[in-house]
């Protein structure tokens, strides 16, 4: 596996961000709020957004590889009645996948959540056809839970999402 360190956004980040992130194949698995393509300016936008919100209620972190940012990896604490949850959000320069990077990097801030937030459960809700994605989030310890059938709306066609957990007590197993 590649050496990373998660570490807090930084402005100087954007640049390397912006490179990394300007991908139709990292966009095309991701939420519209993602644009593609991807700039210095949505970069700049997204790094300081992380930086303002700070770390009462997420957990928004550069994946750092050989010095630079080469992608993103974020814990939400939900709300109202979903107040015990959390929401795991990623994605990774296409020049590190396949290398055990994401995997190593979803334990480690799934960790981190459960050691910062009163939380019993963090969820990810990759496209049914993201296999990568989804690989990802079974080597952490994950469950798959179900998929949504016709759940979203992506580049003009219907798609699946599915459910992945990870309850606080599973990751003391892992």
């Amino acid at each position: 596996m590649i050496s990373f360190i998660l570490r807090p956004w930084q402005p100087s980040d954007a640049e390397a961000i912006a490179e990394a992130a300007n991908n139709v194949k990292i966009a095309a698995n991701l939420r519209n709020i993602f644009p593609s393509p991807y700039t210095l300016a949505d970069a700049k936008w997204y790094v300081n957004d992380c930086i303002l919100k700070g770390e009462a209620r997420q957990l928004a972190k550069a994946i750092i590889i050989e010095g630079k940012a080469a992608g993103s990896i974020s814990i939400f604490v939900k709300d109202d009645v979903y107040e015990k949850s959390a929401e795991l959000g990623y994605w990774l320069s296409e020049n590190y996948w396949g290398k055990g990077v994401m995997t190593a990097a979803v334990r480690q801030i799934c960790q981190e959540a459960f050691n910062t937030f009163d939380i019993l459960r963090i969820f990810a809700e990759p496209f049914a056809d993201n296999k990568g994605s989804r690989r990802v989030l079974e080597k952490a310890g994950f469950t798959y839970e179900g998929t949504m059938r016709n759940g979203i709306f992506k580049n003009g066609n219907v798609c699946s999402y599915c459910m992945y957990s990870l309850l606080r007590e599973e990751l003391q197993e892992l």
